[in-house]
């Protein structure tokens, strides 16, 4: 059974720096892994892609030179570290998983495993 519990999310001032764990057990070694996150009232969007073994990682143009994902094999733990951050980086981020090949490109569609996500808010 796959399980994904984030941390690390709190209240931050504009052009700090926080990082997101995402302890994940049940996931195979090749598994696409992903972070996510959603304002209220909006989808859930995409923000950085990894996969785990090809070391290949995909940004959303937003985050790009901004956020940084990466995965620690031996913890079992994925990682987003973001810098500079801005007020429109608030959003509950979400991690993800799924066994499949291309999982990046399908969305949130290619993830069929979630955590319950880790509030992030950037103030002004």
């Amino acid at each position: 059974q796959v399980h994904l519990v984030e941390s690390g999310g709190e209240t931050v001032q504009a052009g700090g720096s926080l990082r997101l764990s995402c302890k994940h057990s049940g996931t195979s070694p090749s598994s696409c892994q992903a972070w996510f996150r959603q304002l209220p009232g909006k989808g859930r969007e995409g923000v950085a892609g990894l996969y785990p073994f090809s070391g290949d990682t995909v940004y959303a143009d937003s985050v790009r030179g901004r956020f940084t994902i990466s995965h620690d094999t031996a913890k079992n733990t994925l990682y987003l570290q973001m810098d500079n951050l801005k007020p429109e980086d608030t959003a509950m981020y979400f991690c993800a998983a799924d066994s499949g090949a291309d999982c990046w490109d399908h969305g949130t569609a290619g993830y069929g495993f979630w955590g319950q996500g880790t509030q992030v808010t950037v103030s002004s």
